[in-house]
């Protein structure tokens, strides 16, 4: 007579892959082991209770992980937990932070009668084992604090020792281990460009909008507005200073006399006509069509401008990107017209009876949070590919290093960007309302727009209840409207 084998015990897995520990195992190896760990102890982990963070989710704060919570909330939804072990990869993928690391698994032991197991740091059981596991989460604690500080102090440190690590700025190029910037020829005639013409008169609006017809672009390659001539006018790099951090001492880079013998004359013409502006009160809403009148050239909104001179020319909408320098091309209306055109089309709108709008639905709260964490990673991903870029500029990591680090992040993006895609995609598409409702709609905005004792406040967020975007030509002289209704 056999003897019955025990039954499995369910378990159950969290795996985070670390942003900073390039050596540590795929997601999928992790999980590989887990199991491997969870057999010999007697434990089945069913596919419902594998939590695994997407790539990009940073281990600061357990708030911020959306499977940490999702894990949390199943050990809670019922008495006894659904699972009596949770398994992890390293205690460090519980949480960076001690504080954090202490309430939850106070939670899981204390509440929810969970065990919590470290695959790769195995520990005793009982008081001694509890305390080595603080410990390795004290020192994760700290190597999380310290990584950013180190790199700190390193660049820090290269700066103090004369050398070059900050992005290289327009004409220049680096060379890694902090050596100094080398010439682009090609780029540095572009602020050769800019000294001189500042220094023969010109503004550094006109300046802007000539570069941009000359097929001239800044450092990233984006068209010159004002404030990208007025960078290159003042960065004392030109003249042989390097700043980085407050730190500042006179650099080995190569210099020219086509820039260095006019810059001194460019900063004296800078001081004088670019004095502090005395900030004065204003309205919080300039006029209550700002922001929805974009420009047909380029599709820059028009900023609302007060006319100093009311007998020469009324208030107006100018094309901010114009004003900047960003294209040659004005595209300015005066602002009684452009109330006027406004009315005028939801009148026309209301004695037709019929109008062509979108339709946005309104969100499930769940898809909203979710795209937020994607926008989210994203934007950290950005942080750390500037960082990437500086610890290779600084001489912390060698080419190699960096190149494999920029693959990596590479992957990170494509699988962000591929995720967004796919949730786009599955976001259903609900059919819209009666057009009534939209009329109706219009009706009560055209009320408050058309009476004059309706703050402009009140007007401006009125309008973009139904007005999504207005699209002026100048040179047609038309304003094409898009309006829409959301949920």
């Amino acid at each position: 007579m056999t003897r019955p084998t025990a039954p499995l015990e369910i378990g159950a897995a969290y795996i985070r892959v670390s942003t900073d520990d390039q050596t540590e195992l795929s997601p999928d190896a992790q999980l590989r082991e887990i199991r491997k760990a969870a057999r010999a102890d007697g434990y089945v982990i069913p596919p419902e209770f594998i939590f695994i963070e997407k790539r990009g989710i940073s281990g600061r704060r357990a708030e911020n992980r959306p499977e940490f919570q999702r894990m949390i909330a199943t050990a809670k939804s019922q008495k006894p937990a659904p699972f009596s072990r949770l398994y992890l990869w390293k205690f460090s993928r519980f949480a960076r932070n001690q504080e954090e690391s202490t309430f939850y698994k106070g939670i899981l032991r204390k509440k929810c009668s969970v065990d919590i197991k470290s695959v790769s740091e195995p520990i005793m059981e009982g008081m001694f084992g509890r305390l080595i596991e603080m410990i390795i989460e004290w020192f994760d604690e700290y190597y999380s604090i310290n990584l950013s500080g180190e790199v700190t102090r390193g660049m820090t440190e290269k700066a103090l020792r004369n050398g070059y690590q900050s992005s290289p700025c327009l004409g220049y190029a680096a060379v890694g281990e902090g050596k100094p910037f080398v010439i682009v020829d090609q780029e540095y005639s572009i602020v050769e460009f800019i000294h001189r013409s500042y220094h023969q008169g010109r503004d550094m609006t006109s300046i802007a909008r000539e570069a941009n017809r000359l097929g001239y672009r800044t450092k990233r390659g984006n068209w010159f507005d004002r404030r990208a001539v007025s960078l290159v006018l003042s960065n004392p790099f030109y003249a042989g200073t390097v700043s980085w951090n407050g730190i500042q001492f006179q650099g080995t880079h190569e210099t020219r006399p086509s820039v260095t013998d006019l810059f001194a004359d460019n900063q004296e013409r800078i001081r004088k006509e670019y004095r502090p502006i005395r900030i004065r009160d204003t309205s919080s809403c300039a006029h209550w069509a700002s922001g929805l009148l974009h420009c047909s050239v380029c599709g820059a909104s028009l900023s609302f401008n007060r006319s100093n001179d009311h007998k020469k020319r009324s208030d107006y909408f100018q094309c901010w990107k114009y004003a900047k320098g960003l294209h040659p091309g004005s595209c300015s209306v005066s602002v009684k017209k452009a109330e006027a055109a406004i009315l005028a089309s939801m009148e026309s709108i209301l004695k037709s009876g019929t109008i062509s709008y979108e339709y946005i639905p309104r969100r499930e709260p769940e898809q909203i949070r979710e795209e937020d964490l994607i926008r989210d990673a994203l934007a950290r991903l950005e942080g750390k590919e500037q960082r990437i870029r500086d610890a290779y500029e600084s001489g912390i990591d060698s080419l190699e290093e960096y190149s494999r680090n920029k693959a990596r992040l590479k992957v990170e993006r494509e699988d962000l960007e591929r995720q967004a895609a796919a949730l786009e995609e599955s976001a259903p598409a609900p059919a819209p309302p009666s057009d009534s409702l939209m009329l109706s709609a219009i009706r009560d905005v055209y009320a408050l727009l058309s009476d004059p004792e309706v703050s402009y406040e009140k007007k401006g967020a009125a309008a973009r209840r139904v007005i999504r975007t207005i699209i002026y030509s100048r040179e047609e002289n038309s304003f094409k409207f898009v309006y829409y209704l959301s949920e």
